[in-house]
């Protein structure tokens, strides 16, 4: 018998309980713990039924992501499912906590089941790329429905167990304790002779005959450019077409398919950067950390506002300060704004509405940001102005507090260096909106302490961020490799594309939008003026590249003036702009540049690769650890398509030997200014490596 599943009896009944910390995944030692379990239940005499139940937290909450890309190991899930099933002999699934992928499959192949009301069931595979492969495709069409099966399938989500017992997943549900309540359901069940129900023999329930078009058509937007959905609608529309040994045969092609494709793998790949990205390289697991039990945050304007609310979510009170009381007054009322709106949407309630907005105490005062253990300033974005701010919390906050500037670009040693404090003076860059944008770009200076940004990356998390570490570079991580992105595409407006090509081609790629849409949607002046704030540290042709000069003095700064590199009606719709066009073809005879027809691969290699080089540059100067910490940033920061993995992982499935041809195409074309190759990208290469194969 498996260490982690045990099988006693309590009279009649045969428990088998799975104990297998922390969230009882299943690994081959579950997955023939229960086999095992069901055959002595099978061969004991004595019983007359078995109730699957878990110990600790959680039911089953999916397969043991330690075997992830390994050769798997029998007993194979989806046979195991299949042999509860065949049972001759009633079981039942005692669902408490979460049901998930695997989990949710064992349930499905036991005859009865019963949950804890606050339990949830659902199947996530879809997050990684990837369908439910243990028959969940097959058999919940057949127990609740087509429809429910494809939301549940398709969009990974969980749902209540309350919902779970209106489709038919559950049978009955408790408020008091699961095991007493399992016992008793199963004496039921023997008592009034209940016959064995087999979900593999029940008809799919196909609610229109039109569901799998319908479907198609309402999720195509959310997945855009995803494979697995729609092979879920596939794998799904199989139990209605075919038997179902026939169907479970169609379910492991596709997720065999699926787990093979590059989008599996980039998606699974984020999934445990996410995970690892918060352990700092160097540091061991149990680094000292102080205590954040009180915060102020500096500027009430949009960023400022949204990082108070991150903060208050988790119950931590917060002072947020501005100069004036009309700021302070506008401040508020949008933070009231944004909890009512959710609150309408029922994904909050009114008490915790109110219990969120107590925790926030507006003031005038850097005195009363004396006793604070984090102070966060999100003021305008100039040097000048942030060292003033800096020396007055240097003045004010208490020995040991830290100081934190969100600035996306201002160089944290300068920051730190008007301080007394250094060690306790770090960058904390919230991505706008701060209360919705996951991305939290944690800055270590020269002089910050170990405890410091270990804090930090704690205290992120806690938030619901996901926290990375990098060192100091100009515009940081992101910032940085963006800027690279952002010339490239100026200098080939220039040379023969149009923004409206560009647009489609990044679009197409997979990012929310093209740059120059989200220029218009963010302002054109804000990227102008930090355009004129580093002008001097331009090279001459990025000087002359002035084609978002000329469109700002004409006073198009996108959609909040109803035009900038697009038209944009009263909807803020956006329509190519014929006068951009003839504006960025007289821009290239002014500047001597021929035009030529660019095509969409070219459009992709300089905006992708341009960045990849850069990256490969930050990682060479230590400023991010690992070429996951730049993934990280990308995908929660910046839209890079989770399906393509962050761009370093996305190079390493093109291949770092023909992105090194590329740049050296580049090279040649546009210069060597722009586009030497990173050293660690060339050594890489020319070894037949990659990012994450050295």
């Amino acid at each position: 018998m498996s260490d982690v599943v045990s099988f006693s009896k309590e009279g009649p009944l045969g428990l088998i309980t799975v104990n297998n910390p922390p969230v009882n995944a299943l690994s081959q030692a579950v997955r023939a713990g229960l086999k095992t379990s069901v055959e002595k239940g099978i061969a004991d005499a004595d019983v007359k039924a078995m109730i699957i139940i878990c110990a600790g937290r959680t039911f089953i909450a999916g397969a043991d992501i330690r075997e992830f890309g390994k050769p798997p190991m029998e007993p194979h899930l989806p046979d195991v499912v299949q042999f509860i099933e065949d049972s001759p002999k009633p079981v039942i699934a005692a669902i408490h906590g979460t049901a998930l992928g695997g989990g949710l499959e064992v349930s499905l192949g036991s005859h009865f089941r019963i949950a804890h009301s606050s339990a949830r069931v659902g199947t996530p595979e879809v997050k990684l790329g990837l369908i439910p492969g243990a028959g969940a495709t097959q058999r919940l069409p057949r127990v609740a429905g087509v429809q429910a099966a494809l939301e549940i399938i398709a969009s990974g989500n969980p749902v209540p167990a309350t919902k779970a017992k209106s489709l038919g997943i559950i049978d009955e549900i408790t408020d008091g304790d699961l095991k007493e309540a399992a016992l008793a359901f199963a004496k039921r069940l023997i008592d009034e002779q209940v016959p064995i129900r087999r979900v593999s023999q029940m008809e799919p329930k196909l609610e229109t005959p039109t569901i799998f078009e319908d479907f198609t058509r309402s999720i195509a937007r959310k997945s855009r450019g995803f494979l697995a959905p729609y092979k879920c609608i596939e794998a799904v529309k199989a139990a209605t077409e075919l038997p179902f040994p026939e169907g479970m045969k169609r379910e492991r092609e596709i997720f065999t398919e699926l787990q093979a494709s590059d989008q599996s793998k980039a998606q699974r790949h984020v999934f445990f950067a996410e995970r690892e990205v918060v352990r700092i390289p160097g540091l061991p697991d149990d680094q000292q950390t102080r205590d954040i039990k009180s915060v102020g945050v500096l500027g009430a304007g949009t960023m400022g506002g949204g990082i108070a609310m991150c903060f208050a979510n988790v119950g931590i009170p917060v002072y947020l300060l501005d100069i004036k009381q009309d700021f302070i007054d506008k401040g508020m009322a949008t933070i009231k704004k944004n909890y009512a709106n959710t609150v309408s949407k029922g994904r909050l309630k009114q008490e915790d509405m109110d219990k969120r907005m107590s925790l926030i105490t507006p003031t005038l005062s850097y005195d009363d940001l004396k006793d604070v253990d984090l102070v966060i300033e999100a003021v305008f974005e100039d040097m000048a102005i942030k060292k003033e701010v800096f020396e007055k919390l240097d003045a004010v906050c208490k020995p040991g507090a830290i100081l934190a500037s969100n600035t996306s670009y201002l160089n944290i040693n300068d920051i730190a260096a008007t301080t007394k404090r250094p060690e306790d003076v770090m960058g904390m860059h919230f991505f706008s909106p701060a209360n919705v944008m996951r991305l939290l770009e944690n800055v270590r200076g020269e002089k910050t302490s170990p405890e410091v940004y270990a804090t930090a990356m704690k205290i992120g998390k806690k938030i619901g961020k996901v926290p990375v570490l990098v060192g100091v570079c100009d515009g940081f991580v992101g910032n940085r490799m963006l800027a690279k992105r952002t010339r490239e595409c100026g200098f080939m407006l220039e040379e023969g594309a149009l923004p409206w090509q560009i647009d489609k081609v990044i679009y197409d790629f997979g990012f929310p939008m093209g740059p120059y849409a989200m220029g218009d949607m963010a302002g054109l002046d804000v990227g102008w003026r930090n355009r004129k704030a580093k002008f001097d540290q331009l090279t001459e042709r990025e000087k002359k590249c002035n084609i978002l000069d000329k469109i700002c003095e004409m006073g198009r700064y996108g959609q909040k003036t109803g035009a900038g590199f697009y038209q944009y009606d009263d909807k803020r719709k956006a329509t190519p702009d014929p006068l951009i066009e003839e504006l960025i073809i007289n821009h290239s005879k002014e500047v001597g540049i021929e035009r030529r027809e660019i095509s969409d691969q070219e459009i992709i290699e300089r905006a992708i690769y341009s960045m990849i080089n850069e990256g490969a540059k930050i990682l060479e100067e230590g400023i991010a650890a690992r070429p996951l910490d730049i993934d990280v940033v990308w995908i929660y920061g910046y839209g890079f398509p989770v399906y393509r993995g962050g761009p370093m992982f996305y190079a390493d499935l093109v291949g770092l030997d023909k992105i090194y041809e590329a740049i050296l195409k580049y090279r040649d074309l546009v210069g060597p200014e722009f586009w030497t190759p990173s050293p660690l990208l060339e050594k890489l290469a020319k070894e037949g490596k990659g990012f994450y194969s050295k």
